[in-house]
């Protein structure tokens, strides 16, 4: 814990000493939380492992089934997420977030997709990546739920690069994934976050997909890249056992 919080100010000075433009810009600020989420691997001691090509400047759609999922992908790549309006407030979290240039949706208003979607091409014009978890929740890791299509809707207007991925864990033996490393339902953070610092170890492989450019239906696309992400989650995750 104390190593965390390390984590937190030296990421918070690193911040502050970057330049006034570097700090306005897209791409700076993806690439201050790549090095902040680089910082918080090491002290995790979470080994990462990737299968395919790491991609660059596109929309990365993979599964979600912890906050660790975003240091992860915001580690291999210069990043900005896309993340629900509740996040803001979380402790620690909400601050990065904010100052990592994330774009955050109120999920239960429909008018918002269409307010974020115009802040969505800045980001991918700058080149860094920009990653929606389009489950809409994270789970135990053992499925992929349904992917949401609303989010794809700019996506297929512009005509962006998508990028399907997928992620799975493995800890020591006489722990568990899906209580220790996954986070969802109604876990409480604080809790879960105290028992994944404690783990020796997390090894974590991340699949990467064909990169193809999002056309036609946005409804056909969603099924398209669900089925994708499940295919990618389960081999990765074959590959650790």
């Amino acid at each position: 814990m104390v190593g965390l919080m390390w984590v937190v100010v030296r990421g918070a000075i690193d911040f502050m000493a970057m330049g006034k433009a570097e700090r306005a810009s897209v791409k700076g600020r993806a690439r201050w939380l790549q090095r902040c989420c680089q910082h918080c691997l090491r002290l995790l001691h979470v080994r990462t492992e990737t299968t395919g090509d790491v991609a660059h400047g596109v929309l990365i759609t993979p599964n979600h089934v912890s906050y660790l999922d975003i240091i992860v992908l915001g580690a291999l790549a210069p990043t900005v997420f896309v993340a629900k309006a509740e996040v803001q407030g979380w402790p620690v979290f909400g601050w990065f977030a904010r100052k990592a240039g994330t774009l955050f949706l109120r999920r239960e208003v429909r008018s918002e997709l269409a307010r974020i979607g115009a802040e969505l091409n800045p980001v991918l014009a700058s080149g860094a990546n920009l990653i929606v978890f389009l489950e809409g929740t994270s789970t135990d890791g053992t499925m992929v739920r349904a992917f949401k299509a609303g989010m794809l809707e700019p996506a297929v207007r512009a005509e962006w690069t998508v990028c399907p991925a997928g992620l799975s864990y493995r800890v020591p033996e006489g722990h568990d994934v899906r209580l220790e490393v996954a986070w969802w339902g109604t876990m409480p953070l604080a809790s879960h976050l105290a028992g994944l610092l404690a783990l020796e170890w997390i090894d974590v492989r991340v699949g990467w997909g064909r990169s193809r450019v999002a056309v036609g239906d946005r409804k056909a696309m969603a099924v398209e890249l669900h089925a994708e992400v499940e295919r990618l989650s389960r081999a990765v995750g074959a590959n650790e056992t």
